[in-house]
C-alpha cells in the first residue's frame, strides 16, 4: 500500500480548528529546507516552544511538530526566509483559515506595523506565497502566470477557482451536484464532491450503498443517505469529535507486546475509518499529533540521499522549468504570427476574387430570401459544378451558424451570405488584429519568464558566490554598501508610471506627473474608502493614498496620523512649494466622494483640476524635505520621498532640500555620491543612474542637505 504523501480536503477541516489553538504565539524566525519546506519557530505564553512545519514538495503537510522533530537549521538562509524574518520577526499568530474545501490555508500574522499572510497551496505542484495586507505577493516560491491567475511578486494573490464545498450543500444542491456526473457514486463523491478517494469510499460504506452503482442508478434514499453520511462525518469534525488515527502496513507474526506486526506507516486521519478497519493502528488525542508522528515517520530516503539537496534550492530545476516556458511562449507567438497571416490572405483573397465571391454571396442570400433550405442550396451548387462560373468555388454550408464556405487558392474560407464582401473580408482583418493583439500580449509574457529566468540564474550565481556560512540564532545584517557585487533584482509594478512611494505604515501614495495623469489617478484608481491629498498651492499633482489595490474591493481601512502626513507632505514637495524654494508648505485630506470634475456655477476647470465641496482636513507648515535612496533587497531600485517614509526601506539615503541646482544637475551630484557609497560602482550604474534618479525627485532645483 502506497504511503500517504498529501492531505485531503477533509483533512485540512480538521487541522485548521486545531491549529487555531495556537493564536497569539509569536514569531521568532523562519527557516526555508530547500525550496519546499517552510518552518516558522514561534513561541506561546502557554505551551512555550512552538515549530509549525509547511511542506509544499512531493510532500505536501502543516503542522506543528514536536521540537525533537524538526530539522536541524540549514546551512545558509535564502533570500525568502530573511524576507520572512523581516515581515514576520516578532508578529503575532493570528488565525488560520480554508480556503473554501481546497487544499489550500492562508495563516495570517499581525504586527503593528505590517500585516503577512502565507498562502500554503497544498495542491498540484505546491507554492508557498507571502502575501501583504493589500493582498499583495511579496514572493513565492514559485512564479505562476496562468491566464486564470497569477502568483508573482507585485500582483494581486490569485486563487484558483473554487470547487464545490460540500460544508455549504443542503440536500438539493449535494443531490444537484450528484445528477451532473455521468459516472459510479464513489467516483462522484470523490471528484464532483471533492470528498477524494478515500472519503468518498467511506461515505458509501457508512450510508451502506454500492460504490461502484452508476449514477443513473441510484435511487434518492440512497442520495438521502450519502447526503446524511457526509453530514454526520463532516458534523463531527467541525465539532472536534475526533478519533485521529495512524495507520500501518499489515505483517505477519506478532511484535514483542503480542500485538499484531506493523510494517511501516501509510495513512493519518483524524478520525477511525471503516476503510482501514483492516490495518493496524495507533490512536492520539489531538489530529496534529497524528500528523507530526506520521510525516516525522515518512519514508523520505530518495528525497534525502544527500545534505545538500535538502540545504540547496533547486536552481536548476527552476531555470529548466522557465526555459521550457519560455519555449512554449515562443512557439505560442509563431503560431499567432501563422494565424494572423492566414486570415490576412483570408481577406485579400476575398478581395482578389471579389466579383466571383459576390456572385455566390448573392445568389445563397436571393435563394434564402426566396424560401429555399440550406440543403436545397448546397445541392444546386453541386449539381452546377462545371458548368456555371463560380460554383466550383463553392465549398459547403454551415446551418448553425448560417455561413457559406468557398475554396479560394489554398484557403476554405467562411463568409455570411447577408453581409457584403468588403465587411466580410474586414471581419478576416479584424480577426487578424485580435490575433496581433494576442501575439502581443505573448511578448510581453515571454518578458516577464525572461526576467524569472535571470532572477533565477542571478540567484544561483549568488548563492555559488556566497560562502557557506551557519544560520545563526542572530542574523547579521548584510553590508551591501561594502560588498564587491550585488545581485540585480527588479519587479516592474504598475504604478511606476506615476510618482509613488510607500509610507512607513505600507500604504502605497501615487501622484500625478501632468494634468493627463492626475485625471488618470481620479478616474481609475481612486476607490471609495482612498484618501486625496492636494497642497495648498498652485501646481501640485493630484496625490491618492491606497487603501486597496485596484484589482481588490475597497475597504474602510483606518490610516495611520503618520501616513496621512507623510502623504501631505509628499503632495507639498512635488507641488509649487518646492520650485519656488520655499522651506514649507500646507496640504489637505478630502475623501474621493468629495471630489468632482463639475465647476461651480460661472467657474471653469482646467484640465486636471477638480472641485473640492465640504470639510477639508489640513495639515499645515509641512517642511520641503525629500530623501532618495538605494534599495538592495527584496527588489534592487531607487526609491524617494518624504524622509521619514524612505530612510527605513533603502540601505543608504540622501536627503534633499530645495535649492539652486537644476534637477538634472541635482541628479548627477546624487549619483556621484550613491558611487562613492558602494564598492560595486557598476551596480549603482545599472540600478541609479541619473535619468533614474531624477524620477524620484521633486520637480525643480535642489541642493543636498548638510
Amino acid at each position: 500500500m502506497d504511503q500517504k504523501r498529501e492531505l485531503t480536503s477533509v483533512d485540512l477541516v480538521a487541522l485548521t480548528a486545531e491549529l487555531n489553538g495556537y493564536q497569539g504565539a509569536k514569531v521568532d524566525k523562519a527557516y526555508l529546507y530547500g525550496d519546499d519546506l517552510l518552518r516558522l519557530k514561534m513561541r506561546d505564553f502557554d505551551r512555550g516552544r512552538v515549530e509549525l512545519l509547511i511542506e509544499v514538495g512531493d510532500t505536501k503537510r502543516a503542522h506543528v511538530a514536536a521540537p525533537e522533530h524538526v530539522p536541524a537549521a540549514p546551512g545558509r538562509p535564502p533570500n525568502f526566509a530573511k524576507m520572512l524574518r523581516n515581515r514576520l520577526s516578532g508578529a503575532d499568530f493570528h488565525e488560520v483559515r480554508q480556503h473554501g474545501f481546497d487544499r489550500i490555508l492562508e495563516f495570517e500574522f499581525r504586527r503593528e506595523d505590517k500585516d503577512t499572510t502565507i498562502v500554503a497551496e497544498l495542491f498540484g505542484d505546491g507554492n508557498i506565497a507571502v502575501v501583504d495586507q493589500n493582498g499583495e505577493v511579496v514572493d513565492s516560491l514559485d512564479t505562476v502566470r496562468l491566464q486564470s491567475r497569477t502568483v508573482a511578486p507585485g500582483s494581486q494573490y490569485g486563487f484558483p477557482s473554487s470547487r464545490v464545498n460540500p460544508l455549504e450543500l443542503d440536500y438539493e444542491g449535494f443531490a444537484a451536484k450528484m445528477r451532473e456526473s455521468d459516472t459510479d457514486l464513489v467516483r462522484t463523491l470523490a471528484t464532483q464532491l471533492n470528498f477524494g478517494g478515500l472519503y468518498g469510499e467511506e461515505l458509501c460504506t457508512l450510508a451502506g450503498v454500492e460504490k461502484t452503482k452508476d449514477i443513473d442508478d441510484a435511487t434518492e434514499e440512497e442520495f438521502r443517505a450519502l447526503y446524511e453520511a457526509s453530514e454526520r462525518l463532516l458534523d463531527a469534525i467541525r465539532a472536534g469529535d475526533l478519533d485521529p488515527r495512524v495507520y500501518f502496513e499489515p505483517e505477519e507474526g506478532e511484535d514483542e507486546d503480542g500485538k499484531a506486526a506493523r510494517g511501516q506507516r501509510v495513512d493519518v486521519t483524524p478520525l477511525d475509518l471503516e476503510e482501514r478497519a483492516d490495518l493496524p493502528s495507533e490512536a492520539y488525542d489531538r489530529f496534529n499529533d497524528a500528523l507530526d508522528d506520521y510525516f516525522t515517520n515518512l519514508d523520505t530516503t530518495e528525497e534525502e540521499e544527500s545534505g545538500e539537496a535538502v540545504s540547496k534550492p533547486d536552481f536548476e530545476q527552476e531555470i529548466q522549468k522557465h526555459e521550457h516556458i519560455i519555449k512554449q511562449q515562443e512557439q505560442a507567438i509563431e503560431d499567432f504570427e501563422q494565424q494572423a497571416e492566414a486570415e490576412r490572405e483570408k481577406a485579400e483573397l476575398l478581395y482578389a476574387n471579389y466579383d466571383l465571391v459576390d456572385d455566390i454571396l448573392s445568389t445563397v442570400q436571393d435563394a434564402r430570401d426566396a424560401g429555399h433550405g440550406w440543403q436545397e442550396i448546397a445541392e444546386t451548387f453541386e449539381e452546377a459544378a462545371g458548368d456555371v462560373p463560380g460554383a466550383d468555388a463553392f465549398a459547403g454550408i454551415d446551418e448553425s451558424e448560417g455561413t457559406v464556405r468557398v475554396q479560394l487558392d489554398d484557403h476554405t474560407i467562411e463568409v455570411d451570405p447577408a453581409w457584403g464582401v468588403e465587411k466580410n473580408a474586414d471581419e478576416h482583418y479584424q480577426e487578424a488584429k485580435r490575433i496581433e493583439e494576442k501575439k502581443e500580449g505573448a511578448r510581453a509574457a515571454i518578458e516577464n519568464t525572461r526576467e524569472d529566468l535571470e532572477a533565477a540564474k542571478q540567484r544561483r550565481e549568488e548563492w555559488e558566490a556566497e560562502p557557506d556560512e551557519p544560520d545563526e540564532d542572530e542574523e547579521e545584517d548584510v553590508d551591501w554598501l561594502s560588498r564587491a557585487s550585488i545581485p540585480i533584482r527588479k519587479q516592474e509594478q504598475w504604478y511606476e508610471r506615476f510618482r509613488w512611494f510607500r509610507t512607513s505604515d505600507g500604504f502605497l501614495v501615487i501622484g500625478g506627473r501632468n494634468a493627463d495623469q492626475n485625471e488618470e489617478l481620479v478616474k481609475n484608481y481612486m476607490d471609495r474608502y482612498d484618501r486625496f491629498f492636494h497642497a495648498q498651492a498652485h501646481g501640485g499633482p493630484v496625490t491618492v493614498l491606497k487603501t486597496s489595490a485596484p484589482s481588490e474591493p475597497s475597504k474602510d481601512i483606518e490610516v495611520p496620523e503618520a501616513s496621512k502626513r507623510e502623504a501631505a507632505q509628499f503632495a507639498v514637495c512635488c507641488s509649487s512649494v518646492w520650485k519656488d524654494g520655499r522651506g514649507s508648505g500646507d496640504a489637505y485630506m478630502v475623501s474621493p466622494d468629495q471630489v468632482s470634475k463639475t465647476p461651480e456655477s460661472g467657474e471653469y476647470l482646467e484640465k486636471g483640476g477638480f472641485a473640492i465641496r465640504g470639510d477639508r482636513t489640513y495639515f499645515r507648515d509641512l517642511p520641503a524635505e525629500w530623501a532618495v535612496g538605494i534599495s538592495c533587497e527584496p527588489h534592487t531600485r531607487v526609491l524617494g520621498g518624504p524622509i521619514d517614509a524612505v530612510v527605513d526601506d533603502v540601505e543608504t539615503a540622501i536627503e534633499l532640500e530645495p535649492g539652486r541646482y537644476a534637477q538634472g544637475d541635482a541628479a548627477k551630484r546624487i549619483y556621484r555620491e550613491f558611487r562613492e557609497r558602494f564598492a560595486d560602482e557598476s551596480f549603482v550604474r545599472k540600478v541609479a543612474s541619473p535619468d533614474e534618479i531624477q524620477k524620484y525627485m521633486p520637480p525643480g532645483g535642489s541642493r543636498i542637505r548638510d
